[in-house]
């Protein structure tokens, strides 16, 4: 049975240590704007039958761009490619007009803030769980941070206080109180791209109301890319992007979607009957 254990895990470790590491261009490109465009791209993963389908769109510098559609419909991959876990097959990804292959990594990560549904957090001191947004940020800065997103009070309540030890990924912390520490490393990174999949679907109200405050004081004057899943949340984004099987099938604000026939309105009339049925 231990050698069944230590052969898988064996397996999985040396699959990683086996992936190509992302190469650095020779002479990297940088950019002073930070509008996002996908150019045809096209993109499928080695064992699944989905594949993204000429995708085609544009956002604007310091606006809200939303994701919609089905599980499974395209949303996470454009995340994942904006963020070169994978590169397209076909057509480019660019920032502020540069080829995100033509930058040095590390400064394409440090342009982009990811706050997720589902938190990564080790096994170390609160305080260096937040401190990751930036390495060089000073305790006063963390604090700051974790007061920006209301997660200080509840930390000082804390025998140890930000040297309170977690366990792996948050071990000891609930929902709400780990998505906090994420959006203080948001904070502290202060990066003008913010990726946003839909945090508060799994949170008690409290949490909720703490998280959505913090939020929008986080997403003052960036470029925001929320994966949605509840469509109330976004009926103000600039422009919702509507996915379904790899492909983009719709496109504009929501007082545009909801007037016309097409899948933003039929996901919108099932939450709204879901919600007449919540006791």
């Amino acid at each position: 049975m231990n050698y069944i254990k230590v052969s898988d895990s064996y397996k999985r470790i040396l699959k990683f240590l086996n992936e190509k590491c992302i190469e650095n261009p020779a002479n990297p490109k940088k950019t002073n704007n930070f509008d996002i465009t996908f150019e045809n791209v096209e993109f499928s993963y080695e064992d699944e039958d989905f594949k993204l389908k000429n995708v085609n769109f544009e956002i604007e510098e310091n606006t809200l761009t939303a994701l919609v559609g089905p599980s499974g419909s395209g949303k996470t991959t454009i995340t994942n490619l904006l963020l070169r876990f994978w590169d397209p097959d076909e057509g480019k990804i660019k920032i502020g007009g540069v080829d995100i292959q033509e930058m040095d990594y590390d400064y394409l990560l440090s342009n982009l803030s990811v706050v997720m549904q589902n938190v990564i957090l080790f096994a170390d001191t609160i305080y260096n769980n937040i401190k990751i947004g930036d390495k060089n940020a000073s305790k006063e800065e963390v604090i700051e941070a974790a007061k920006k997103a209301q997660i200080h009070e509840f930390i000082m309540t804390l025998p140890d206080g930000y040297d309170t030890m977690i366990g792996e990924n948050g071990l000891g912390l609930s929902g709400g109180q780990k998505q906090r520490i994420s959006i203080a490393r948001a904070f502290l990174q202060n990066a003008p791209i913010l990726i946003l999949d839909e945090i508060t679907s799994n949170v008690d109200p409290i949490n909720e109301s703490k998280i959505q405050n913090a939020i929008s004081e986080l997403a003052k004057n960036k470029t925001i890319l929320v994966i949605a899943h509840h469509l109330n949340t976004i009926k103000n984004a600039e422009n919702i992007l509507v996915f379904d099987d790899g492909q983009i099938v719709q496109n504009g604000t929501h007082d545009d979607l909801i007037i016309k026939e097409g899948l933003y309105k039929t996901l919108w009339n099932v939450q709204s009957k879901s919600k007449e049925y919540t006791f």
